[in-house]
């Protein structure tokens, strides 16, 4: 039977913290910029399988994500990643994005944290890719802020396909100003809005991970495609392509 989602969250975390600022160096920036207390959307750019632990890590409150439901079938992710507060969804049905949709939107309202990559998946180039609408939309329906989150170094401790993190090696957590959404509350059903939002969320992120800004979704090249599939994505049924989370997120009604 698989850990409870978040039962071990503390243990996990009074585990993990003091081992990742031990092996590594870490800077945390902005922290100031994370409300002490009620919902909002923690938002970093994808660099490496570790941005979910660093990120955890940089907090001083429980963050929880939307994960495939697949980690679930390995030994290595099947405790660690419900314990850490993961929510596994199984985003192969028609019905997948409300359903991841809801679940994020229950965990912002309930007044927590909740993390989501609007890239969707791990950048392999090193470059900021576009950024997909669901984190616009969830925020819209709860009127949560969005933080965003500029990530540095974590490419460098565990570089894409690399088993194993390198020790000793800087990374950095910048935590940027909210984006308020409530100016948009009349509408929430505005596609041009949704991309406005995610833009400028985006460009924030830019702005604190020193990334080049790319206007393509991460991994849509023809050489990006050549390359083993990101983990976070899972294919649709009947060879739908492949979807991550925040695509999941995007596609929710």
């Amino acid at each position: 039977m698989t850990a409870k989602v978040g039962q071990l969250y503390g243990v996990a975390k009074a585990i993990l913290d003091p081992l990742i600022r031990f092996g590594w160096r870490l800077d945390v920036r902005g922290l100031e910029h994370v409300p002490a207390t009620g919902g909002a959307i923690v938002a970093p750019n994808h660099l490496s399988v570790i941005d979910h632990f660093v990120v955890g890590a940089a907090l001083n409150r429980r963050i929880t994500y939307v994960g495939k439901a697949e980690y679930l079938d390995s030994w290595k992710t099947r405790y660690l990643f419900p314990a850490m507060g993961m929510i596994p969804i199984d985003r192969g049905g028609g019905s997948a994005a409300q359903r991841a949709l809801d679940a994020a939107a229950r965990l912002l309202e309930s007044g927590d944290l909740f993390g989501i990559y609007p890239e969707g998946t791990r950048s392999r180039d090193g470059d900021l890719h576009k950024g997909h609408t669901g984190v616009a939309r969830l925020a819209l329906r709860t009127m949560s802020p969005i933080i965003p989150v500029g990530l540095q170094g974590t490419d460098d401790v565990q570089p894409p396909d690399s088993p194993f993190p390198r020790p000793f090696r800087m990374m950095r957590v910048s935590f940027g100003a909210p984006v308020d959404v409530t100016r948009y509350a009349d509408r929430v059903d505005d596609r041009l809005v949704l991309r406005q939002i995610t833009d400028e969320v985006m460009f924030e992120i830019g702005r604190l991970s020193g990334q080049r800004y790319v206007d393509t979704y991460a991994n849509r090249s023809d050489s990006a495609e050549a390359l083993p599939a990101e983990t976070a994505r899972v294919e649709g049924p009947a060879g739908e392509p492949r979807r991550s989370s925040a695509e999941v997120l995007s596609s929710a009604s």
